[in-house]
C-alpha cells in the first residue's frame, strides 16, 4: 500500500509531504504514545500512528527512519513540528479516526504490525 492509499483509507489530511513522498510503499505500522517505546520497538520504514504531537515524535521518527507519521483523534502538531518534519522529509497526516480504527483498517488491507 502506498502512503497515498493509506491517507485515503484513513480519511487523513496531509500536513506535509509531496507527491514523491506519498508514493512510498508501506507494509508495516506501529501505534504508540510513548517515546521510549517508539525508540525500543519502532522498526525502520514503518507508518507511525500516535496521538503525540510534540517535536520528540519527529526526532524519534527521524532516528528510526519511519515512512510517515499519522496523528489520530484530530490532533494537529504546532507549525514548528510540521516544519521540522518537512525539513527531514517525513510526511505528516492527521485524521479524526482513533488509533484502533486506523490499525483495523490498515490490517484489513494487509498492513501488519511491527513483529519482534
Amino acid at each position: 500500500m502506498t502512503l497515498k492509499e493509506a491517507q485515503e483509507l484513513l480519511e487523513a489530511e496531509v500536513l506535509c509531504g509531496n507527491d514523491d513522498c506519498l508514493n512510498r510503499g508501506v507494509g508495516i505500522c506501529f501505534a504508540c504514545d510513548l517515546i521510549s517505546e517508539m525508540l525500543l520497538y519502532l522498526k525502520p520504514h514503518s507508518l507511525l500512528i500516535t496521538s503525540l504531537t510534540n517535536a520528540h515524535v519527529i526526532h524519534a521518527a527521524q532516528v528510526m527512519d519511519v515512512k510517515a507519521v499519522l496523528f489520530v483523534g484530530g490532533r494537529r502538531p504546532d507549525e514548528s513540528v510540521v516544519k521540522s518534519a518537512e525539513s527531514n522529509k517525513i510526511p505528516l497526516f492527521t485524521t479524526q479516526l482513533l488509533t484502533f480504527d486506523c490499525c483495523g483498517r490498515l490490517y484489513e488491507k494487509g498492513v501488519r504490525g511491527n513483529r519482534q
